[in-house]
Parts: structure tokens; sequence; C-alpha cells
């Protein structure tokens, strides 16, 4: 099937009348039809079905318990609110698209070729990223994963049950990590380092450190109209703060932060709220800089805690795998990035990993604004299809 056949297809689920943009959030009726889109498409192949521990989706071109450990492409489906098309789903379409590629030019692999769909990567429901890698590989552990709840107080377990996956079974899955030998994971570039470089693939070689920490500010409610100012306390003002020192620090650190997502209670145009909550994302490329960011932001902020929700260390590829892609792809420009990613975790498990980055013109993401040129995305699936021919001819070497 082609790209375009695999696109349109996909492309619908989803999608927000209003805005244009996505809602696709873990454990929902939309991940139930993006899923039955991925086992569809896996059927269509031949390709063996298999669900692991944390509900990741893998599809398989050989047998990786036999002849393996295997080279595995792929990526997400889910979405942030009214995100873009291209995060996640431009990776999958394009596994698919690359694999039909090989196969319909007769090549045969020396070692199982596997297609992915990780779960939660975006944790944009339960409020921790890439969840599903992280549960997976025992990053997050199975008790805290399924106790996270989302803005409707349903815990995460809740969700997994009522979507039919057991979350009894949840935790560090080892029969399905010895089958990935190497992870190679497109996605559209969250930025403009391609724009300023005019290539249309890039090869991603490095992660910086980020996190999501939760602010909590407790006040007093009272009447917007009668308190003078004076006598009330107003934990706005306390985030105000934050959000001010947010920016400021990050600046001063070559850091990026952002204050993205907040809960007021009562919520009331005309109350003093009792309580906010609010999410902060700070990520740069000293681990030191962003803590020492968290802190700063903590202390203006007077807030009662900072907690960590989730962190990720600055996550470097192997060398020797970035510099084999470069050969292999015509020495395509080698790029950091500052957005988390699946292959971030699994190279954290020990995993080697690396990722491919097509050309976003509009240099947006998480946004419906986020965009990647038709001719782009080919020449992505032929970058993939090549990276796959040269890693599967390898003999697997056993983990």
């Amino acid at each position: 099937m082609s790209f375009d056949a695999l696109w349109a297809a996909l492309e619908p689920v989803g999608r927000d009348a209003a805005s244009g943009g996505y809602r696709r959030f873990a454990w929902t009726e939309q991940d139930a039809t993006l899923r039955d889109w991925f086992g569809g498409e896996a059927r269509r192949r031949g390709l063996d079905l298999t669900t692991d521990r944390a509900g990741n989706q893998w599809a398989w071109w050989g047998n990786p318990d036999a002849d393996g450990p295997g080279v595995v492409i792929g990526s997400h489906l889910d979405s942030v609110p009214d995100g873009g098309a291209f995060d996640g789903p431009l990776g999958v379409v394009s596994a698919f698209a690359a694999l039909d590629q090989l196969q319909a030019g007769g090549f045969v692999p020396g070692r199982p070729v596997g297609i992915v769909n990780f779960g939660d990567e975006e944790g944009a429901r339960f409020g921790v990223a890439c969840a599903g890698s992280r549960l997976l590989t025992g990053a997050l552990s199975s008790d805290r994963g399924l106790a996270l709840t989302d803005t409707a107080g349903t815990t995460m377990a809740e969700a997994m049950r009522r979507a039919g996956h057991p979350p009894e079974s949840v935790g560090r899955d080892e029969p399905v990590l010895r089958r990935i030998g190497v992870f190679l994971e497109l996605h559209v570039e969250q930025g403009r380092g391609l724009i300023g470089l005019d290539r249309p693939v890039g090869i991603g070689a490095s992660i910086w450190p980020h996190g999501r920490w939760r602010l909590d500010f407790t006040g007093e409610a009272n009447h917007a109209g009668t308190t003078r100012l004076v006598d009330r306390d107003d934990p706005m003002l306390a985030l105000a703060a934050a959000i001010v020192t947010a920016r400021q620090a990050a600046g001063e650190r070559r850091c990026v932060a952002t204050i993205g997502k907040v809960a007021v209670t009562p919520n009331g145009v005309n109350a003093i709220a009792s309580h906010v909550s609010a999410w902060l994302d700070a990520r740069g490329p000293v681990e030191r800089d962003v803590r020492d960011l968290v802190a700063e932001v903590a202390e203006v902020a007077v807030a009662a805690r900072a907690h960590e929700e989730s962190f990720s260390a600055a996550t470097r590829f192997p060398p020797e795998l970035v510099a084999r892609l470069a050969g292999t792809l015509d020495d395509a420009p080698v790029l950091g990035t500052g957005a988390g990613h699946d292959a971030g975790i699994l190279a954290g498990a020990g995993i080697p990993a690396a990722m491919l980055f097509v050309r976003n013109p509009s240099g947006v993401s998480h946004s419906p604004a986020e965009h990647a040129e038709r001719d782009d995305c080919l020449a992505g699936v032929e970058a993939l299809a090549r990276s796959v021919e040269a890693l599967a001819t390898d003999e697997p070497a056993r983990r």
C-alpha cells in the first residue's frame, strides 16, 4: 500500500473539526481506533501481531525469538491536545511504507524486522510522557503508572481495563526487550534545524535532559468583589511569579521552560482561587541547569511543593550507529533535539537506538500548524528503508 493511502486512512482519526488539531489520548475510543488500524495493517502484510505487558503493539516480519534480536522501526499514534497530524503517526505510517518498499524490491532480511506503536507517548491524559516505553522498560514502575489519574479522576489502571487491556500484566517485559536488537524511530522534526540546512532528512544523535514538574499553590477562596486586596491570599499571584521566573531563568541558563497547563479551584470568574496546580516543562543541554531552573521557580513562587512527575537524563545515541546511518544516507546532517521520544527511553535501557527526522517547513509542532511536505515524507520513507536494509543485513548479536 502506498504512503498516500496509509496516510489518508489514518488522517481523520481523532481530528477536531473546529481546531483542525488532534485529540488522540491513551486508552480512549480514538486510541482503540488507532490500535485497530495498526492491527489491520499488520495483518494485511501477514506480520505477527503481539501486544506487550504495557499495551504497546508490535508487528514482526520474521521470528525475533528464534532469529533475533531484530531491527525495530515505528513511533507512536497518540497526540497532545489539539496536536498536529505528523508527530508520531508519520513514524508509524513510514515504517509500514518502508517495509512495503523493501518487500516489493525483493529484500530478504538477515534478521527479523519489527514495527512498533508505542502507547501514551505524549502523556496527554495521565501526565507522564513516554508511559508505554517507560512501563515496558521498568523506567516507570507499574504501581506508580497504574495509579496515575486523568482530569476526571480515572486511573490508568481503570482506563486500561475499560479498553480491554489487563492492568495486572503491566511491568517490565524482558522477553519483548530481548527481541529488540536496534530501534530506529522516524519523526517529524520539531524545530527548524533542517530548514536552515535545506535538507529533507536528518539523523538524531542526542536528546536534551528534560522533565515535568507539578507546582501546587494554596490560597484562600473568597469573593472577588468584596474582599480587600490586603486581605486576599490569592495563589494566582504565585502562579504568575512562577511563569515569569521560568521564562527568565530559562533564558539565563540556555534552557527552555514552559508552564502550559493549569488547574484552578474553584475556577470561577468572580472567586479568588483556593488552590492552583501548574505543570512546568523544562529542558536544556545541561541537566544541572535544568534542575537549578526548577529550583528557582519553586523558590520564587513559594510553592507548597514542586513534584517531579517525570525526568529523562541526556540521551546520546550510540556514535557508531549514528555514523553508520550517516554513511548509509549520504552523510545526512546529524542533529540534537530538545524533544523527548521513545527512542530515548529504549536507549536509556541499554538498547541501541537512533532517530531520523523529516523536515518540518513550519518549524512548529504540538499544533495544527505542524507540517511536512509529501516529497519530504517520501524521502523519509526512502531513508528509513535504506537504513533498515543496512541494519537488517547484519547477523543479529544476542544481548
